[in-house]
């Protein structure tokens, strides 16, 4: 009885943990319906604003060369995030958990700090993305349109209490007018097709130049989330699972994968319209386009973008940066749970829980915008910084998920492959020597 009661306790997210019913002998397109929507939780962390500001910068610096680090990026992530959730289905536990059992107290405690300052790096662009689009939009000022988004924490609960399906319709419609702003604007630009096909294919010229490397290093930051990796594990739980069952444990794998790809295929393609978009509008121009609001007022500017040039392209703009850095704000909260609730078992009532989750997060964003109130450049300046160190915090949470999914004795017949461990360690390794270079490059150490 203790060993049951201590098993329900440790449930990830315990509140919406196993919620949704799955249908039993139900077609294929009814089943994966059901477990339809943890994908797009997943995918909106791969499209919020930090991708915009790497991924239009990368267009407008470099054309469309960097294309390739989208798609590849977008691989390895389709390939950790279908570990990430065929974890927590298999063993019921999230990668927090497992990661604070199986290590002690002093290097749980490390990861758990590197994992809560890549939640704050997220939150660096997420909130200023809302905020600055409220600003643009309605004229709000920075600090309050932050307070404002720093808010969402008391929208999550009232959605909590309506069933998580409901979180997931509202976040798949905020993703929907990321795409169709985007994929509207990128209509008018008439980017070169031929550009954009040669830019999938990886060019050597990235490793060479430094600029290139360091943005590409954003990118990767920005498409691979570190948080994801730990949300991923815990909400493919929400679908009722019996564990007993190895048929129902395939078929939650399988389908949860399916979900996970295409929606993560969606933001390939919203990264990718960022990318081109920059490249269209702004390559070889002398216009300085490191902020939103430099995006913001190019787009209406002619004498930039030429003739498409309107006060409703710049707005679209707005309105999907609102919705993205809304979308990535509810996800980033349940990341922050999940976070805290593994590594150090915070036991408080759930609106103290996602309050403090909240505010770790929102503090240290909060404080440099008051710092440097009015001087929205250095604000912005953190966003391309973020998604670096969100590249470098990667390892530390995808090294743990290779780990405990290749483990026999933890994962049983549902280990990984030979060939998905090897790619996985693969790209593990090469963004490790990618980050310590880039760590040198910082420090001067290379040049």
């Amino acid at each position: 009885m203790s060993e049951k009661l201590d098993e329900v306790d440790n449930k990830s997210l315990d509140e919406i943990n196993g919620s949704i019913k799955v249908p039993k002998n139900a077609g294929f397109f009814k089943t994966l319906m059901a477990y339809t929507g943890p994908g797009i939780l997943i995918a909106v962390g791969y499209m919020d604003p930090g991708n915009w500001i790497t991924s239009i910068a990368g267009g407008a610096q470099f054309k469309y060369t960097l294309l390739s680090v989208i798609l590849i990026s977008s691989l390895i992530a389709m390939l950790l995030q279908a570990m990430s959730a065929r974890l927590g289905i298999v063993t019921g536990k999230d990668l927090a958990q497992l990661t604070r059992e199986r290590t002690s107290k002093r290097v749980g405690f490390m990861l758990w700090v590197v994992a809560e300052l890549a939640i704050m790096a997220t939150d660096i662009a997420e909130i200023i993305g809302s905020g600055i689009a409220l600003e643009l939009l309605f004229h709000i000022p920075l600090i309050i349109g932050i307070l404002i988004t720093a808010a969402d924490v008391l929208i999550l609960l009232l959605l909590m209490r309506l069933g998580f399906r409901k979180i997931e319709a509202i976040v798949a419609t905020l993703v929907m007018v990321i795409l169709i702003v985007f994929a509207y604007e990128v209509f008018l630009s008439d980017p070169s097709i031929s550009g954009i096909i040669k830019g999938y294919v990886p060019a050597p010229v990235i490793l060479q130049n430094n600029s290139m490397l360091y943005l590409s290093l954003g990118i990767v930051g920005a498409t691979v989330m570190p948080h994801d990796l730990y949300l991923g594990s815990s909400i493919s739980q929400t679908r009722e699972i019996d564990r007993r069952d190895r048929k129902n444990v395939a078929q939650a794998i399988r389908f949860s994968t399916i979900d996970s790809n295409m929606q993560l295929f969606l933001a390939f393609i919203v990264n990718s319209l960022l990318l081109i978009l920059g490249a269209a509008l702004f390559y070889g121009t002398d216009s300085s386009l490191g902020r939103f609001v430099d995006l913001f007022n190019a787009l209406s500017d002619n004498q930039i973008v030429g003739a498409i040039a309107s006060p409703m392209l710049s707005m679209l703009f707005a309105v999907a940066l609102l919705a993205s850095g809304q979308s990535s704000t509810i996800t980033g909260t349940l990341s922050g749970q999940i976070i805290m609730e593994g590594f150090i078992r915070l036991r408080v009532p759930l609106w103290v829980q996602r309050l403090v989750t909240r505010l770790l997060s929102v503090a240290p964003v909060l404080i440099f915008a008051i710092y440097y109130h009015g001087d929205e450049a250095k604000i912005e300046n953190l966003l391309t910084f973020s998604q670096v160190f969100l590249s470098v915090a990667l390892p530390f949470a995808v090294i743990p998920l290779v780990m405990y999914t290749s483990s026999k004795k933890l994962m049983g017949e549902f280990a990984n492959r030979q060939w998905v461990k090897w790619c996985a360690w693969i790209a593990t390794i090469i963004l490790i020597l990618l980050n310590i270079y880039l760590i040198l490059q910082t420090l001067g150490i290379v040049k």
